[in-house]
């Protein structure tokens, strides 16, 4: 990893919330402390899991879906909060077919800010502890 950021949010069961990291989103492992957090290699990122309490029951975790806090973003309501990252298009098209033969979307892709030097491909999906990952690839490069 080159730590160019770090994030760390809570995993909920992290021997639940590893696979989805690893068999769905492609990310390695790196140092963790076995039953406590677990560094993930998210493409050149520190993205730490943390054990916690699930996020599954009522008022435990954000609501799902469309229920969820949303901001207007260019044709879409986005998820607040949520994190995300920016792949090369070769490398987003076999994450979004990962999720999309695997767990499934919160928000399906699409496209915005069509017709601008930003115009992106991006989705929406919930980890296993339902925090919200944005994965995106700029179209104009």
């Amino acid at each position: 990893m080159s730590n160019i950021f770090h994030l760390a949010i809570e995993g909920g069961k992290l021997e639940t919330t590893l696979p989805f990291y690893t068999d769905i989103l492609g990310c390695k492992l790196d140092m963790a402390e076995e039953g406590r957090w677990q560094d993930i290699d998210f493409w050149g990122n520190e993205l730490t899991l943390h054990e916690s309490k699930p996020r599954t029951g009522e008022g435990i975790a954000p609501a799902k879906g469309p229920d969820r806090h949303r901001h207007t973003v260019d044709m879409g309501e986005v998820c607040v909060p949520h994190l995300g990252i920016h792949l090369p298009y070769d490398e987003y098209q076999k994450v979004r077919a990962s999720v999309e033969n695997t767990v499934g979307f919160l928000d399906t892709p699409y496209t915005r800010f069509k017709g601008t030097d930003y115009e992106q491909e991006t989705f929406f999906v919930e980890d296993p502890n339902r925090n919200v990952i944005e994965i995106k690839s700029m179209l104009k490069t």
